[in-house]
C-alpha cells in the first residue's frame, strides 16, 4: 500500500525515533509498504518518520545511482550501487571518517528543493536487518550518503538543518509553501499546514 509522505513542517520529522523490537506490530507489512511508497515517489531512501512513524527504521535502494547514461564515464562514487537494497532497523552510525564532500541532496518530504550538503565520505554502521540479524558494515560514496541522509531522519534531522543560516533564510519561503501544500507533486503527501477544506 502506498502511504502519504509527511511534508516539511510536521513535528514528527523533528523527533528522534524510538527503537523497536522484533514484535513490532505488522513490521513486515510496514517495510513492504515503505518500499512501495518510496518507489512510487522515485526515491532512493525512506525513513519511518517520513510516513508519520517516530521509530528507528529506514530503507534504501540505491540502484538508480548505478544507471549510467550511455557513453558516460562510470561514476566511481556509484560503485556497488547495483542491487544496493537494504532495511535498517535500530541503526547506530558507529563512525564517520574521511574527507567531507558536497552533493546536491533532495528529500521526498521537501519536494523540488535541492541543496549542497557536505558529509564525510565513509561510515561504519551497526543495525538489524529485516530478519533481525545484527550487522556491522562499512560504506562509502553514494551508499554512505544515502544512509547518512536517512539516518538523519531517525535522529529528527533534515538535510536543510545542515545548511548555513543565510541559505536557510533564502529558501525559507519555499519551505513554508511546501508545509502549506502550495506545491505540485506527483506522489501522495500529507501537508501539516494545509488549511482545512470548507
Amino acid at each position: 500500500m502506498i502511504l502519504p509522505i509527511v511534508a516539511y513542517g510536521d513535528p514528527v520529522l523533528k523527533k528522534e525515533g524510538v527503537e523497536i523490537d522484533k514484535d513490532y506490530r505488522d513490521l513486515k507489512k510496514l517495510i513492504e509498504d515503505m518500499f512501495e511508497t518510496m518507489y512510487a515517489a522515485s526515491g532512493v531512501g525512506l525513513a519511518a518518520p517520513q510516513i508519520g512513524k517516530s521509530i528507528r527504521l529506514f530503507i534504501v535502494d540505491g540502484s538508480p545511482f548505478a544507471d549510467d547514461e550511455e557513453g558516460e564515464e562510470p561514476d566511481p562514487m556509484a560503485e556497488g550501487m547495483e542491487g544496493f537494497k537494504k532495511v535498517f532497523i535500530n541503526p547506530i552510525i558507529e563512525e564517520e571518517k574521511g574527507e567531507e564532500w558536497g552533493f546536491n541532496e533532495g528529500c521526498l518530504s521537501i519536494p523540488k528543493l535541492r541543496e549542497e550538503v557536505f558529509r564525510k565520505e565513509n561510515i561504519v554502521i551497526s543495525y538489524y536487518n529485516e530478519n533481525w540479524e545484527l550487522k556491522e558494515e562499512e560504506y562509502d560514496g553514494y551508499a554512505a550518503r544515502i544512509i547518512q541522509h536517512e539516518y538523519d531522519h531517525v535522529e529528527g534531522v533534515l538535510f536543510t538543518d545542515h545548511l548555513s543560516p543565510l541559505k536557510k533564510r533564502i529558501i525559507n519561503k519555499k519551505l513554508l509553501n511546501i508545509s502549506k501544500g502550495e506545491i505540485n507533486v506527483d506522489y501522495k503527501m500529507k501537508f501539516p499546514a494545509r488549511k482545512k477544506q470548507r
